[in-house]
């Protein structure tokens, strides 16, 4: 017998009981105001309300379990997997079932699919949510990151385990590791903060680099730095205008000439020779 039949027959069963209750109270009413005297615009015994029949909790979780059962196969593995994800324990099908109502046992289609799904991993008896990366907290992060020394996508590190965007934020606050973004695709890049390890730069990014002139003007540069999101470390339109204000010229002082020992010049010191040596004629 399918679910369905047998919530049916429950339906039916329950609503036997309860107009057999009704009428059982009806009768008993009846007969204890059979002795009394009926006042004359009293209504009639059957122009009582009738009594809606009320569904037990227990009728609406077998209707939920039933729209889960019926549900496409993806709906189904999509219910598991967020199971398994959200808590990391392993589960038999029968404790999959208990938990959130998907039946493997009795859909071939939805055990399969799951035991093949690159994000399930199947021993033979549970089922476990199975991550790219195998991690377990903030330190096993870290050294994963550094064995990638040109970067690793967060997006592969985002289903590691509950808490590892939280550790990605805190290494990148304590300086140990760099999380930059990459204008193609938008995506964060996690690149390890050593100087120890050695970073392989290709050379067409190279010449890339080299070739990018750059603006004569301090100004332009703070401008362009700012059309990219970057605040500037030089303010050189406040510096400029301070200048003007307090009437420093920008051009650098001229130096003093160096004066000369001439034959001219009157000598003290005749006793120390050597320091007439580069004595210019004049």
């Amino acid at each position: 017998m399918s679910l369905q039949e047998k919530l049916d027959r429950f339906k039916k069963q329950q609503e036997k009981c309860q107009s057999t209750l009704t009428s059982i109270a009806a009768k008993a009413g009846a007969v204890r105001n059979s002795s009394k005297p009926v006042p004359l615009n009293a209504p009639p015994a059957n122009a009582r309300a009738p009594v809606p029949i009320k569904f037990s909790d227990d009728t609406e979780r077998l209707q939920h379990i039933n729209s889960i059962r019926k549900a496409p196969v993806g709906a189904q593995m999509k219910r598991v997997i967020d199971l398994l994800f959200e808590t990391r324990h392993a589960f038999t099908p029968e404790q999959i079932n208990e938990t959130c109502y998907v039946d493997m046992n009795a859909n071939k289609a939805v055990f399969d699919s799951l035991a093949k799904n690159p994000k399930v991993h199947y021993d033979g008896t549970r089922f476990s949510y199975k991550s790219k990366h195998d991690l377990k907290d903030k330190n096993q992060l870290l050294v994963l990151v550094r064995k990638f020394p040109e970067g690793i996508a967060v997006i592969e590190l985002k289903d590691a385990y509950p808490t590892v965007m939280e550790d990605l934020q805190a290494l990148k606050a304590g300086g140990q590791i760099w999380l930059l973004s990459n204008f193609d695709s938008q995506e964060d890049i996690a690149y390890p903060n050593d100087p120890k390890v050695p970073i392989k730069v290709d050379d067409e990014l190279k010449q890339l680099f080299r070739g990018i002139e750059l603006p004569r003007d301090m100004l332009d540069i703070e401008k362009d730095l700012q059309k990219n999101g970057m605040k500037p470390a030089t303010n050189t339109a406040k510096r400029r205008a301070a200048a003007q204000v307090q009437g420093i010229s920008s051009k650098s002082k001229q130096k003093k000439k160096k004066h000369e020992i001439s034959k001219r010049t009157k000598l003290t010191n005749v006793h120390l020779p050597e320091l007439f040596q580069n004595l210019s004629n004049s």
